[in-house]
Formats: C-alpha cells, structure tokens, sequence
C-alpha cells in the first residue's frame, strides 16, 4: 500500500512537471519551428524569419510578396497588454509609424496604426503615420500562449530601423485607442535580403547619460554640498570658503559641459519635445553665470553693499537648485529611464537636504 501511494505520488509530480515544462515551451517560439497559426489574411508559408527582439522572445517573420507588398508576422508571447512593431528612417521612437495590436477584455482583437511624434502619450496618435497598410491584411490572434500579429505593407521597400514594443502590463487602450507609456521598448536595424539584425538599444546612449549625469551632479548634488559647505563651515576660515568656491565652480564646469551634451544631442536626435526641459536648462546656466560673475564682484566684508551681495547670492543659489532638482526629474522623465532613477536621484536629494536640516538644527541651538 505504502508502495502504491509512492508511485501515484511520483506520478502526479511527474505529469505536473511535464504539464509545467509543456507549457513554457508551447509559448516559445523560434525560427526553427514552422508557423502554423489559423486564419491569417495571407500566404504565411514562404516567411523569412529573425529573432527580433531576444529578451523579451519577439520573433519576426517576413517576405516580399509582390514589387510593392511587404507581409509581416510579429510573433510574441502572450500578455495582458499591446504589443508594437514601428518603422523608422532613423534609430529612434519619435517620428516612426508603428502597427500596434491588443486583445480587449472581450478576447477581441485590434490592429491599428499610430503616428508616434512625440514620447508622450498624447503625441502617438491613432490612425495616422506614413505606413499604408493593405486593406484587410492586419489580424492579431492568440494561439498556444503566443500572440501573432499580421499586416502587409504597401512599400516597395520598408525602413530598415524597427522599433518593438510591449505595453504595461493589465492595460488595454479604451474607446479613444489612446496608448499608455510603454513598459519595454528596443529599437533595431535588420537587412531584410541578409536577415542580419542589429540591436540598436537606445541610440546615444553615452550622450544621453553623460548629459544626465553631468547636469545631476552638477547644479544639484554639487551645488548643495558647496551651500552646506558656505553655511556650516564657516568656523573653519578661510578654508570653507576655498572649498566652497571649488565646490561651486567644479559644478558649474560639470553643468555647463552637461548642458552643451544636451544640445548636441538635440541636435543628432532632432527631439521635438524637449523645448521646456531645453529652456529651464538655459535658465539654470544663466543663474550659474550670474553667481561666477557675483564672484567676481563681492564687496569687501566691511563695505555696505555686503549685505544686499550676500541675500543676492544666497537667493539666486537658491533658487538655481530648485529648478535645477525639478529639471532633473523632468530630464528622467523625457529619458524614459524610470522608477529607479527617480528613486535614486530622489534619495541622494533627500539625504543631502536631511543633512542641511540637522545642521541648521544644530547650529539654531547653539
């Protein structure tokens, strides 16, 4: 009896283990297995086929159908969420057209189109872009827990940069086939007669975070280390004011080095949403000038100008690091970079201005 209930143990653990390992490999798929999915608009039969994006196991399969038609299927697992395949002239979301596909909580199926001038939201427009999509060509459909998505392109040949995307996962554009902000995206290059794919990433990704970095140390961190070293450190005369002079002008160097990172880089990507991020990032520099030529111009201590100096420089510092910080956050945002650089950047603020407080504290009890 003992003997019996082992075995059916061993057995049930073994079926699970094999339902288990069933299941994940029904929701692979590679270029080696053939496309057998119902009910595609066209002759799948014939398909190039790429591994487009490995990660997140996106397979693309392709042919030239005619002079003129392109065919596609996007194949991807299956998530509670939209999934995007764009074409662009340059390795970059902004200014692609991207065939965009969901299930609605009905199971129904759509494949729009989208204009995607803008990163945020409101700029991807639905039913709109440069794309011209044959009549009754797009589909998606779900099948063993991948989902394909099908369309033909009338092109004679398409973009060669291709922009995939997943959507946050539980959202389903509404009624208005407003999008949300993508939860993944990468960006690619492919030679659709070789079929060699290249992973583009990001592009500029070395401009992008010498701009972040430079500006983040720069007119915030550094900026308010140099403030704690000019309000607290004063006991140690003159040192704290050599210090704090090294502090500041190291931090204005660094920002103005990030800022000139910014405009060339608004220059290799042509960004058309980054006007206000651009203009609050002129008025931060023009505030650092105006300290460095304050700098130059400070009264002596017993003159009687000193006084209207120092609220005039204390003030300006001020109000540098506040829209310095709000920048910053703003700059994560437009970078896409996320939860985790906001909470990092988020946490170093706050520690430096938990620091400032206990100071000031302490020297209002002295």
């Amino acid at each position: 009896m003992k003997v019996s209930s082992s075995l059916v143990i061993v057995l049930v653990s073994l079926c699970g283990l094999a339902a288990s390992v069933w299941s994940q490999s029904s929701s692979l798929d590679s270029c080696s297995s053939n496309l057998n999915v119902d009910g595609l608009p066209f002759n799948t039969t014939s398909l190039a086929c790429i591994s487009a994006w490995a990660s997140e196991n996106f397979i693309l399969r392709y042919q030239q159908t005619s002079a003129n038609t392109w065919s596609f299927v996007l194949s991807t697992p299956t998530a509670n969420s939209y999934i995007g395949m764009g074409f662009s002239s340059k390795p970059q979301m902004v200014g692609a057209s991207a065939v965009v596909g969901w299930f609605s909580s009905s199971g129904s199926g759509t494949v729009k189109q989208y204009a995607l001038d803008a990163q945020t939201p409101s700029q991807v427009k639905p039913d709109q872009g440069s794309l011209t999509i044959v009549a009754s060509s797009s589909m998606i459909v779900s099948q063993s827990n991948r989902t394909y998505m099908a369309f033909q392109l009338n092109t004679a040949q398409p973009e060669s940069n291709l922009i995939y995307a997943v959507g946050p996962s539980g959202f389903t554009p509404g009624s208005t086939y407003q999008l949300m902000q993508h939860q993944d995206m990468t960006v690619t290059s492919v030679n659709f007669v070789s079929g060699q794919t290249t992973t583009e990433g990001t592009p500029y990704t070395r401009l992008r975070r010498s701009h972040g970095i430079l500006n983040m140390l720069a007119w915030s961190i550094l900026m308010i280390i140099g403030i704690i070293v000019a309000r607290h450190g004063q006991q140690y005369d003159p040192m704290w004011f050599y210090v704090h002079a090294a502090v500041q002008s190291s931090a204005f160097v660094l920002g103005l080095v990030g800022i000139i990172c910014g405009f060339v880089l608004e220059n290799k990507i042509s960004a058309s949403n980054v006007s206000t991020h651009k203009g609050l990032g002129i008025f931060i520099l023009v505030l650092g000038c105006l300290q460095v030529m304050a700098i130059l111009a400070r009264p002596g201590k017993g003159s009687k100008l000193r006084g209207y100096w120092n609220w005039y420089h204390h003030n300006v510092g001020r109000v540098l690091i506040i829209f310095a910080i709000a920048n910053v956050f703003y700059g994560i945002h437009l970078g896409e970079k996320g939860n985790k650089w906001n909470v990092g950047y988020g946490i170093t603020i706050g520690l430096l201005f938990v620091i400032l407080i206990v100071l000031e504290i302490q020297k209002f009890r002295k």
